[in-house]
């Protein structure tokens, strides 16, 4: 009977009985007008399905959030990092609902890639992803633009090093075109994270998004999904423990975003595998950084992509990597790598005995005041700010150091302690990229430090020490730093220090008083139910609800 009923409104949608007897491909398709990462997809889809269609699949498309959070900034951040795991709930609610026999995920942005990945993991269905390929960069007066540079001219324009006519022109052109922003962010971290551990097609996240090969790529993923249901190859098959690190390597040694650091916690407990910050920065800091891209240096992703993209960087640390990892599309790691012969230009993505750093681009660090762990993009960051000591100077959320960025005088020297933004505290872990970028902006981040329990964008660059827990709201001890306490900095000795005495720290502990935020719907629940930042700060998928 479930079947007559099933045949009968799968026919009332178009579909013919002998179409339902094929193998079904659900399309998670994360296609919004309001992203530009994500609007190219609604053109995209349609080269999917006829991949699908000509393998002998059917394809059914359906859709999930995708926020943008450049877009977010401000209050709405507070929705972005509980929207990760939100759609991965949705796509497994639908594909368990529905019943789909594999799935194709098409998504480019932060936390869209992420919630995406999790529901894969959490499904273990044949799946494969694709992204939407990167914006165009802006060109102006022989200088090229991307995201990155439009939030640290607010700075500039603070500064008034730029006049309002120019600044209104570049909030207008920076961002020039659909497809993921033309830096090495959150995004395109997160795309060539799924290239390097081989569950999406190379050189679909650095292209541009208007590329001809863009649409052969969907293509070629339609018909190869058919096959993985055909052969029975579930998700688990490619990304697994050995993958995972591929991939971490491959963020680690091309400079990418400190949110890498959040996902793959939260995806290795959804894949539950066994792997926490400190198995992270061992894995991470076992490459050296051949590559760095904007903000984090001049170059944008168009340039990372004619300089031979992810196979590249991959190819540069090869005796890095476990090359038994199948890939996806067909094949594994090694024998793409030892095929791999296209030129690597060496101005972009240095050789291993060239390298910009010989340890990975993050340093992981812990202290006192953060007995749990922290993460800094030390790639992201000068030299001479590897090491720092300074006052603290105390805030209880981004709108406060936000207005003191603006309006007051910002003293050099300074640690600029932004607190009660954690997964718990915010809620929802914002990430605080326009007032790291101001520092940079006001060219002070050669002289002041912003340290947080939330987050920072993978624009950010500067001495921007993110994830800092435990946090504030249950307790941890940023929550008893007080205005000109001394706070040391040291990514050489991976130490995060608050000069207080013991006996200080007691007699504050005592007297802890969080702000007044009232909440409820998702904000509610996200603060009810999410976990700690050093875990990955999993909300829906954790490990300990039938505990």
């Amino acid at each position: 009977m479930t079947e007559a009923y099933f045949v009968g409104l799968m026919s009332s949608a178009g579909y013919r009985k002998k179409d339902i007897q094929k193998p079904i491909i659900g399309i998670i398709n994360s296609y919004t007008d309001v992203n530009p990462g994500h609007k190219p997809f609604a053109e995209l889809v349609q080269y999917v399905k006829e991949g699908i269609w000509a393998a002998g699949g059917t394809p059914g498309e359906f859709g999930v959030p995708a926020p943008c959070d450049g877009m977010a900034q401000g209050p709405g951040m507070h929705y972005i990092l509980p929207q990760r795991d939100l759609i991965a709930a949705s796509v497994e609610a639908m594909v368990e609902a529905h019943g789909f026999d594999g799935l194709v995920f098409l998504g480019s942005c932060d936390k869209i890639i992420p919630g995406m990945l999790m529901a894969a993991a959490h499904l273990d269905l044949p799946a494969i992803f694709l992204t939407a390929g990167a914006m165009l960069p802006y060109q102006e007066a022989g200088k090229v633009y991307c995201t990155s540079d439009l939030k640290e001219a607010i700075g500039k324009f603070k500064k008034g090093e730029i006049d309002e006519k120019t600044f209104d022109r570049w909030r207008e052109n920076m961002c020039s075109s659909a497809g993921t922003c033309s830096m090495y962010g959150t995004a395109n971290t997160m795309g060539a994270f799924l290239e390097a551990t081989g569950v999406a097609p190379f050189g679909s996240s650095t292209m541009l998004f208007c590329d001809g090969r863009k649409t052969r790529q969907a293509r070629n993923v339609g018909e190869r999904i058919v096959e993985l249901v055909q052969e029975g190859k579930r998700f688990s098959h490619f990304m697994n423990d050995v993958s995972l690190r591929n991939g971490i390597k491959h963020i680690s040694a091309s400079g990418g975003s400190t949110n890498a650091v959040l996902h793959t916690l939260a995806l290795a407990k959804v894949m539950n595998v066994k792997f926490d910050l400190q198995d992270f920065d061992q894995v991470q800091s076992s490459v050296p950084v051949v590559a760095k891209f904007k903000p984090s240096a001049a170059l944008n992703i168009n340039d990372f992509h004619q300089a031979g993209g992810v196979p590249a960087v991959l190819a540069t640390i090869k005796d890095k990597l476990d090359l038994s990892a199948p890939l996806a599309m067909g094949g594994t790691l090694g024998a793409f790598l030892n095929e791999f012969d296209e030129t690597i230009d060496r101005n972009v993505i240095k050789t291993q005995e060239e390298a910009l750093l010989p340890d990975g681009c993050f340093s992981i660090i812990k202290g006192n005041l953060a007995p749990l762990g922290a993460v800094v993009k030390k790639s992201g960051v000068e030299p001479q700010m590897y090491h720092h000591v300074g006052p603290a100077v105390v805030f209880n959320s981004e709108e406060e150091v936000r207005d003191y960025l603006i309006n007051k005088t910002v003293e050099p020297g300074s640690v600029l302690v932004v607190r009660y933004e954690g997964p718990k505290g915010g809620p929802g872990m914002r990430e605080l990229s326009i007032p790291a970028a101001m520092l940079v902006g006001m060219g002070l981040h050669t002289s002041v430090a912003m340290i947080t329990d939330g987050r920072f964008s993978g624009a950010t660059r500067g001495p921007c020490v993110g994830h800092i827990t435990p946090e504030a709201w249950v307790g941890g001890p940023l929550a008893l730093v007080e205005d000109g306490d001394i706070i040391e900095i040291d990514l050489e000795r991976n130490l995060i220090e608050l000069k207080v005495s013991e006996a200080e720290v007691e007699l504050r502990r005592k007297n802890i008083q969080k702000p007044t935020r009232k909440l409820n719907g998702v904000l509610a629940a996200y603060r009810n139910g999410v976990g700690g930042a050093e875990q990955g700060a999993v909300w829906l998928y954790r490990d300990d609800w039938n505990d």
